[in-house]
């Protein structure tokens, strides 16, 4: 499934693409037809991202509400835009872009009013706009409230939005924090640390459209060139690249989480 970097890199990249622009909206699948004509042949305005959220903004104030889940997929071609390949929900076509969406999980015409009701559902996204210290402040208000492990906190969407499994993974890697540890046993040090590495990591994700945790001298090659489990220092790994110990797997929220045992013994860093 995207995480928040992701999405923040199709917003930039659709709203590049379409900004000004009249659209042809169908859907070759037919499941996306109805809504489609709510905003076919309306001008498009701008693509906005609210962690795994994707609003795609008309100027007739409806938008197109997207939520890729674990199988959504786009793909983009130059035009003119060519025979539609499997099951494609929606199809924006622009002057000189086609944007095709497969097996995404949500894919509706919204107004504003719904879609305040979702992103009223989320916590704060840290690659959004607004004030950073506000942001924090209200994560931490959460974390520091709940008895839950830190590994199901980061999870949560309403806690915060736009973190996925590999961010939680690379993230109390790179802190050597215990996933299992608290809300409540984590101090505001701990916390103000892995805020920090977390707003790195989703920036250098955004910079790259994909997630990027090791250093070029970790991986001996420009970080753009990287691909695959490469990318990462434990997620998806058999070895910790610091002990040598194998890497584990453990379950919280309903999801495999890598660590090491062994270096994220810590229930606070700093």
């Amino acid at each position: 499934m995207p995480e928040g970097h992701k999405t923040h890199f199709y917003a930039r990249e659709h709203t590049g693409w379409f900004s000004g622009q009249p659209l042809r909206v169908t859907s070759p699948q037919g499941r996306f037809r109805r809504d489609a004509r709510k905003v076919s042949g309306i001008v498009f305005d701008h693509c906005e991202a609210v962690g795994k959220h994707l609003f795609y903004h008309f100027e007739n104030d409806r938008m197109i509400h997207v939520h890729l889940g674990r199988y959504g997929k786009y793909r983009a071609h130059d035009a003119p835009p060519p025979p539609a390949v499997g099951l494609v929900r929606m199809r924006l076509v622009g002057p000189a872009k086609t944007l095709d969406l497969n097996g995404p999980t949500t894919c509706r015409v919204i107004d504003r009013q719904t879609r305040e009701e979702v992103v009223g559902k989320l916590g704060p996204d840290p690659l959004a706009g607004g004030s950073s210290a506000r942001k924090k402040a209200m994560v931490w208000e959460k974390i520091r409230s709940s008895k839950k492990p830190i590994g199901a906190l980061l999870l949560d969407q309403s806690v915060i939005a736009g973190v996925g499994n590999i961010f939680r993974a690379e993230l109390f890697f790179e802190t050597l924090l215990d996933p299992r540890t608290a809300g409540t046993a984590i101090d505001e040090v701990t916390f103000d640390v892995l805020w920090q590495s977390l707003i790195k990591m989703m920036r250098k994700g955004l910079k790259y459209g994909k997630i990027v945790t090791v250093t070029a001298k970790e991986a001996g090659a420009p970080l753009s060139k990287l691909e695959g489990r490469d990318r990462f220092r434990v997620y998806g790994k058999a070895t910790c690249p610091r002990c040598q110990h194998s890497i584990e797997t453990i379950e919280i929220a309903a999801r495999n989480l890598y660590w090491c045992p062994r270096c994220q013994a810590n229930t606070t860093v700093g």
